[in-house]
């Protein structure tokens, strides 16, 4: 088929690799001019990394990732260590593959060169999908140029605030979380201190943050999140003050402040919620990632969520001989698994935030003992999330 593809993000450059290597021709148009550093760190579990596996890019984002040496949990102010799991060999010796921390435009540029090198003329930046139209034979997108493209199918990987979805689905109305979160990153030569070679998790008083390396551990990258009843921009690109930032860390551990103090630029951003799609496709036109399943940060699976569909989506279309029904067996298929990871996210975020003593206590003493006596049986409560290999299915 010809595959146009809204938004040359994570999702939907994956998508379009995944559907070239199913034989399909993709074309994805994107609506920014220039492949940047827009974006922070990514972490890529291996249930992410078998597909990347299985489209041939996991020695391009090799060389410029970081493998974390195990997955922490500390106190945020104190930084006593509560749990610390090894991850580097345990990944692989129990999901099948590696466990990566890598820029979001290292990834980015990765799949880009893989696909251009395929499909020289397969990517259009600068060029957004606005609107689209549809029949039983094939679908016509429109560009913000004033440009219409045809195709046979239409994948809506345009994001959180996806065009493809509101003229499916209408204009919806997240919830704020009560939450805020912040991004930064910053050179590990100007730090003081430098963060573990972990994924650790912060926790604090109605706030956390994780910190961890990229890019062979010469950055360190750090994301905060911080109960408040005000509300900010939901945009990645919205800046926040470096004043505000220390403020809401004040008191924590210097792996935390020190990224903040020296970090560039800081990003702030509101967290909200939505309630699960009615469906995702329309006819000829289909959404994946963000645009129909967005993720609350708390168990890093935003991305690989979307690397997960891109795979499932273009098999399915791959292997049913109608086009609709491929559609709605892709959705039938992801949407149990996703909808269990964004209640997961969720639940992590009240995990985190132990507001008093005796909740602490009650929670992160336990979780202290099975990081010392069973450190197993802390992986088998990822088992169901990283050792899922949907290219298997």
């Amino acid at each position: 088929m010809r595959v146009l593809i809204a938004g040359g993000g994570i999702g939907g450059l994956t998508a379009a690799l995944a559907l070239d290597h199913f034989g399909h021709e993709v074309f994805v148009f994107e609506q920014s001019s220039v492949l940047d550093e827009v974006g922070a760190g990514i972490q890529l579990s291996p249930n992410g990394m078998q597909v990347l596996n299985q489209l041939g890019v996991s020695a391009r984002i090799l060389k410029d990732a970081f493998r974390p040496k195990a997955l922490e949990m500390r106190m945020g102010r104190s930084g006593r260590r509560l749990f610390d799991i090894p991850l580097r060999k345990s990944a692989i010796n129990r999901w099948g593959a590696d466990y990566l921390h890598v820029h979001r435009a290292d990834l980015i540029q990765a799949f880009y060169d893989a696909l251009v090198a395929r499909r020289p003329e397969a990517v259009s930046l600068g060029r957004k999908v606005v609107s689209y139209q549809k029949d039983e034979t094939g679908v016509r997108a429109t560009l913000d140029t004033g440009e219409t493209v045809e195709g046979e199918l239409l994948v809506g990987a345009d994001g959180i605030h996806s065009v493809v979805r509101t003229q499916m689905l209408g204009i919806e109305a997240p919830r704020y979380t009560g939450m805020t979160a912040w991004r930064a990153m910053s050179a590990v030569s100007d730090l003081t201190e430098i963060p573990p070679p972990t994924a650790t998790v912060w926790t604090g008083s109605r706030r956390h943050a994780v910190t961890y390396l990229l890019r062979g551990g010469s950055l360190a990258n750090f994301v905060g999140v911080v109960e408040r009843k005000a509300k900010h921009l939901e945009s990645w690109t919205a800046e926040g003050s470096r004043e505000d930032a220390l403020a809401d860390f004040k008191g924590w551990h210097s792996s935390v402040t020190g990224i903040i103090e020296h970090a560039p630029v800081l990003h702030r951003w509101a967290l909200f919620d939505r309630d699960e799609l009615p469906r995702w496709s329309d006819g000829r036109a289909v959404l994946m990632g963000d645009a129909c399943h967005p993720m609350l940060p708390f168990l890093a699976q935003g991305a690989v969520m979307a690397i997960e569909d891109a795979y499932v989506l273009a098999r399915e279309v791959s292997s049913a001989a109608d086009l609709p029904d491929a559609l709605k067996a892709y959705e039938a298929c992801r949407k149990p698994r996703t909808s269990k990871v964004q209640a997961g996210a969720r639940e992590n975020a009240s995990l985190f935030h132990r507001s008093n003593p005796i909740t602490q206590l009650s929670t992160y003493g336990p979780m202290w003992m099975a990081g010392r006596m069973m450190k197993g049986f802390i992986h088998s409560r990822n088992d169901w999330l990283y050792g899922h290999d949907v290219t298997l299915g």
